[in-house]
């Protein structure tokens, strides 16, 4: 522990050396707060061992204390690779290596294994925020890391961190925006001919193939519900010769200890569960997040990650549906491009001064593909994206 201005400086390897009435008091008063960021959510992250020191996702979150109160946190994590971040850096990692220089470990800032949007400098007010940053820049000066990483700050804390010293990065998301709709059909009908009649054909295939569908919320979610979707996670992972970062553990756990937040869609063919996906939500947003099938059938991603949730947001008034990373093909389906935002220190100053001229061109190269996509705006009266 060290004072920073009037602020003791803590690094915590557990969510349990915060507690989570600390936690959750100061969570309640950022704007830019989601249910990746709940004490929940994390815990079960750590306990469950998905993001560990074993798996490469070091817990080091940095905290500033006034007595015996949280002023200031940074969800912050020692990597040792960069599988599962969703902004990719293997590129300057091979860099690193050809140069004889070791990238990891590196510092992060990020929900793990999650690409949404959300605080990553959290504070009771603007003095403990600076204070945060400051710390920050001491811990990565005294650290033995080649760099530090935040991923998905809202604009304004990528923007404090570029005044930082931070070089900043853009990336594109695609989110649907809630106008209103009376129901499923009503969103259609705002929809370009082509679009509407295509997702209505998708539909009918999934309907055509026998396939119907179950929504659980929360509590409804019981153990063979969970072991099921595993089953369909990992399945999923395994199609794409990948290993799945989330074990049943942590599923175990987020459905004991945050099921409000929490929708299961599963699919069935003559009775028998064949698909699912899981998304997350609050008041105001829905987040789609983890998908898998058992069986293959045309369409039965569309339905069961997208079009299930998009009627689930419509029947309970939510603003957004955040599509996770990626994916053009989502703009089809009434999803329009969102920037997204990321902040990077490397301490080796000729990388930095690279880093710096390939970010600037990359900058070029992301307004020109927003510009682009832009042109394909899929509803028959434009609309302008979320944010």
């Amino acid at each position: 522990m060290r004072l920073t201005l009037n602020y003791r400086t803590r690094i915590i390897a557990s969510m349990a050396e915060v507690g989570q009435v600390q936690w959750t008091s100061l969570l309640s008063l950022q704007a830019d707060a989601n249910p990746f960021l709940s004490y929940d959510f994390l815990d079960a992250l750590h306990a469950s061992g998905s993001a560990s020191r074993k798996s490469g996702w070091q817990p080091q979150f940095l905290t500033l204390w006034q007595d015996d109160t949280l002023a200031a946190a940074m969800p912050l994590y020692v990597k040792s690779h960069s599988y599962g971040e969703y902004v990719f850096d293997w590129a300057w990692a091979d860099a690193y290596r050809r140069n004889g220089l070791e990238y990891y470990p590196k510092l992060l800032s990020a929900i793990p294994f999650t690409p949404v949007t959300g605080g990553r400098l959290l504070a009771r007010d603007g003095t403990a925020r600076s204070a945060l940053v400051k710390a920050l820049l001491g811990l990565q000066q005294q650290a033995d890391v080649s760099s530090t990483h935040v991923l998905y700050p809202p604009p304004q804390q990528a923007e404090a961190l570029e005044r930082a010293g931070f070089l900043l990065r853009n990336g594109v998301q695609f989110h649907w925006l809630n106008d209103g709709y009376r129901d499923f059909e009503q969103f259609l009908s705002t929809l370009e001919q082509k679009k509407r009649k295509n997702i209505r054909a998708e539909r009918r295939k999934v309907r055509d193939a026998g396939i119907t569908f179950r929504r659980l919320e929360g509590a409804r979610i019981g153990e063979a519900d969970w072991r099921f979707f595993k089953r369909c996670y990992d399945h999923t992972y395994a199609a794409h010769y990948s290993s799945p970062y989330l074990n049943l553990d942590f599923f175990l756990r987020i459905g004991a200890s945050m099921p409000d937040n929490l929708l299961l869609v599963i699919a069935e063919r003559d009775g028998k569960p064949i698909a699912s996906s899981l998304v997350v939500h609050d008041s105001q947003t829905l987040y789609g997040r983890y998908w898998g099938a058992l069986e293959q059938h045309a369409c039965l991603h569309f339905e069961t990650a997208y079009y299930q949730p998009l009627e689930f947001c419509i029947e309970r008034g939510l603003a957004a549906f955040e599509g996770g990373a990626q994916g053009e093909h989502k703009m089809a389906r009434g999803f329009l491009p969102q920037k997204t935002w990321s902040a990077h220190w490397l301490a080796h100053p000729a990388f930095s001064d690279a880093v710096e001229r390939f970010l600037e061109q990359e900058s070029g190269g992301i307004a020109a593909y927003m510009d682009e996509l832009d042109e394909r705006n899929p509803f028959r009266k434009a609309r302008g994206a979320h944010g």
